[in-house]
């Protein structure tokens, strides 16, 4: 499983109400088109994690962002900088509209866009890739996403476990690798989410 991330910076910055709340607006995601990663979600899969995430989080007001990208799917609250109020389906695109939260790390995006400084987007998931018959990087089925945060760098390097987190490399070989395919084959599908971060959080601990 991966922790993978995509960056997008088509985010327009409004301010609503007389209280003049704070968003941001765009392009959260894009589906069947290679990215500047080198990866491509394929729409079907992008379209039921959005759907489910919803469902979940949105219509719940759960869906809860993080200022930068932490090392792992699970959200962090001292983190927490946005709550993402919109998430729907346009063409190929997913929009998104997020609400700037008075926490600390909030009142950080805050000022940074009052300041004028352009902030970008990036997606955040747990998953597998597999190179298709085209050679590009495809995101499959397995794909859950866990929320979408504001980071400074649309550009930055973007994925986890036979890829990049944030400029390192980390890669599962030999006995760690044999371990893990053992015991996520071997987890009731019901407990199969649980059992995937319990494998991840146990990688990081032992880096």
């Amino acid at each position: 499983m991966k922790l993978i991330t995509e960056h997008t910076n088509e985010i327009e910055y409004i301010v609503e109400g007389k209280g003049k709340q704070q968003y941001i607006k765009g392009v959260f995601m894009q589906s069947d088109v290679k990215n500047q990663n080198g990866r491509i979600y394929p729409f079907p899969v992008l379209q039921r994690e959005v759907k489910n995430y919803n469902k979940k989080f949105v219509n719940e007001g759960r869906a809860l962002g993080e200022l930068g990208h932490p090392m792992g799917p699970t959200i962090n609250l001292d983190r927490v900088s946005h709550l993402i109020t919109e998430l729907v389906e346009d063409g190929k695109n997913f929009v998104g509209k997020a609400k700037i939260m008075d926490t600390p790390n909030g009142k950080i995006v805050k000022n940074l866009l009052e300041s004028g400084v352009k902030l970008g987007v990036s997606s955040r998931g747990l998953g597998t890739v597999k190179t298709n018959k085209a050679g590009v990087n495809e995101v499959q089925k397995d794909f859950v996403l866990s929320t979408v945060d504001i980071v400074a760098d649309p550009s930055a390097p973007a994925a986890f476990v036979n890829g990049i987190m944030e400029g390192k490399e980390f890669t599962a070989t030999g006995e760690v690798e044999d371990y893990i395919k053992k015991d996520v084959h071997s987890t009731h599908s019901k407990e199969l989410d649980a059992k995937k971060l319990e494998i991840f959080e146990k990688f990081l601990g032992n880096l």
